[in-house]
């Protein structure tokens, strides 16, 4: 997929920044919201990969995050297609994983690990009641800020995305 293309695509509505990580689905972009003059992570279906097997997975990601709506599950923002190029739009959550925060500390004090533990558990059964299974709860999809503990809902998120703890 051509960066250049979907920044074209994508001009009246986002100001494509630079790339932040890529899955085996997918890439995801750091974006600007032109029109709520935010910043915002928009992740893009891979074009050989849409060609090769249909776009309908991505689509089922895409239905599935939006019936998503749980304080510690990030929020679709926004969807469609850019110049053949399926996307959706989340919001770009800045700051350490938890894998950082583990390399860093290597032990969490038990008040954090039973705070992002809680909040990890309030959403993956929040998902789980909704009938979402997530494939990869993984602690570089894990938020570890005190203010909340959030979860990226998609497989193959980037883990520089902070907030990402499983995949639906």
């Amino acid at each position: 997929m051509s960066s250049e293309l979907l920044r074209a695509a994508l001009s009246d509505r986002y100001r494509l920044e630079r790339e932040l990580g890529q899955g085996g689905m997918a890439t995801v972009y750091l974006a600007h919201d032109l029109k709520h003059d935010r910043d915002v992570a928009i992740k893009v279906l891979h074009d050989d990969l849409g060609a090769a097997l249909g776009a309908e997975r991505f689509l089922t990601e895409i239905r599935t995050t939006a019936r998503l709506q749980h304080p510690h599950i990030l929020p679709l923002l926004d969807s469609g297609e850019a110049a053949g190029l399926l996307y959706y739009v989340m919001p770009l959550v800045t700051g350490e994983t938890l894998r950082d925060r583990l390399t860093r500390e290597q032990q969490l004090p038990v008040d954090d690990a039973v705070l992002i533990a809680r909040g990890v558990a309030d959403a993956l059964g929040y998902a789980h009641e909704l009938g979402v299974i997530h494939r990869a709860t993984s602690s570089p999809r894990t938020s570890c800020s005190r203010a909340a503990t959030r979860w990226w809902p998609i497989s193959g998120s980037p883990s520089r995305c902070r907030p990402p703890v499983a995949s639906a």
